[in-house]
């Protein structure tokens, strides 16, 4: 009996630990969401989040054609977007990774506080950073729509390329380098 016991044991034993790990859930965002805790978010194509003191343990994703108006929200990753309509991330946000926001139209972080890089790459429509805190480095590249970078105190550098019209802004703190068509900002 007790030798049965134990192989039964060991034979828990081992499915528990065959498992699979368990993985972060995904919240899909259509609509509003307030101040609750999700693992990551994901605005799906075309849709439309507005987030207002939400604590995202993950990563926020922004799909093609996609909106994205965050306030006062706690992100653990990144704020990813592609081919995105908008993404705003303001009053009061901290990022604990990198806000990416590439080939759509609108982006803008505003008053927030990024651990990582603000990326804004070849965007269509008008992009901003104003009065934010950067831990890493702000990088404009190839965007057509206008670029603000204003009032920022940055820990890396300040990179602008192929810009046009080229980058405007005053009374960034950067403790690396200012390059570029951000020489003078």
């Amino acid at each position: 009996m007790r030798r049965i016991t134990t192989i039964g044991l060991a034979a828990a034993c081992a499915i528990v630990l065959a498992a699979p790990a368990a993985q972060a859930e995904e919240r899909v965002c259509r609509g509003s969401l307030g101040a609750i805790t999700v693992d990551n978010l994901r605005v799906p194509d075309r849709a439309t989040c507005s987030l207002d003191g939400t604590i995202v343990k993950g990563t926020i994703k922004v799909e093609s054609r996609a909106t994205l108006v965050a306030e006062a929200v706690r992100v653990v990753g990144n704020v990813q977007a592609e081919n995105a309509r908008k993404v705003v991330v303001r009053a009061g946000s901290r990022v604990g990774g990198s806000v990416q926001i590439v080939q759509g139209a609108i982006g803008r972080v505003a008053r927030t506080r990024v651990q990582g890089d603000i990326l804004f790459d070849d965007q269509d429509g008008k992009v901003a950073a104003i009065r934010t805190t950067v831990g890493g480095s702000i990088q404009a590249f190839q965007n057509t729509g206008g670029v603000e970078i204003r009032g920022n105190r940055v820990d890396g550098n300040l990179q602008c390329k192929q810009n046009h019209p080229a980058p405007v802004g005053q009374y960034n703190v950067v403790d690396g380098n200012k390059e570029d068509q951000c020489a003078k900002l």
